[in-house]
């Protein structure tokens, strides 16, 4: 008995100061050196911090730009995609019901121009990001209702677009939309 005591607790010892100590030091250490230094970068107007850049919120204003759903309501304590696989018949409804109220908002698209990062969420329930053409399709609504021209927002988007070569382009929601706010209404 003596013979498999011994390793086994030096192994459960060992794999302890892995886990718990070894481990999360290394990982605590790695955010140190990310932007925001592991508390998430905060996104301020007027002193005011208005969120996290790296966390959706919901827009639901239509002079906003909509961010992609959440299926866990934009909860950031917890993050989870909705585990329905896509011939899930309540699934099929949410995504049936996401679209129509998309098209309802924005009138003159199709339903092929939506993309379905617009009407499907993202594994984790929290994707502060689109696609540039996740935004694009959405200027009409938003120049018509800031009364901008639509050339003056498309150009936002693309000021807005974030990606290179190794990485697809993104546009980050709340970023976009901040740049939004600070844009002065303009005859067309």
């Amino acid at each position: 008995m003596k013979n498999n005591l011994f390793p086994a607790f030096r192994l459960s010892l060992a794999m302890l100061v892995l886990c718990c100590v070894l481990y999360p030091a290394i990982v605590w250490a790695a955010a140190q050196l990310a932007p925001g230094h592991g508390e998430g970068v905060q996104l301020s107007r007027k002193g005011r911090v208005v969120g996290y850049a790296n966390v959706g919120q919901k827009f639901d204003k239509p002079e906003y730009f909509n961010s992609r759903p959440s299926a866990v309501d934009y909860n950031a304590s917890g993050s989870a995609g909705s585990n329905k696989g896509p011939s899930n018949p309540e699934y099929l409804a949410t995504v049936q019901a996401r679209l129509d109220t998309f098209l309802l908002q924005n009138p003159g698209v199709s339903k092929a121009q939506v993309p379905a990062e617009l009407v499907t969420a993202s594994g984790s329930g929290l994707d502060p990001h689109l696609s540039p053409q996740g935004a694009l399709v959405q200027v009409s609504r938003i120049a018509k209702a800031r009364n901008l021209a639509p050339g003056r927002v498309q150009e936002l988007v693309r000021q807005q677009t974030e990606g290179g070569s190794f990485s697809p382009a993104t546009v980050n929601v709340l970023r976009l939309n901040l740049a939004l706010d600070e844009l002065a209404p303009a005859t067309r």
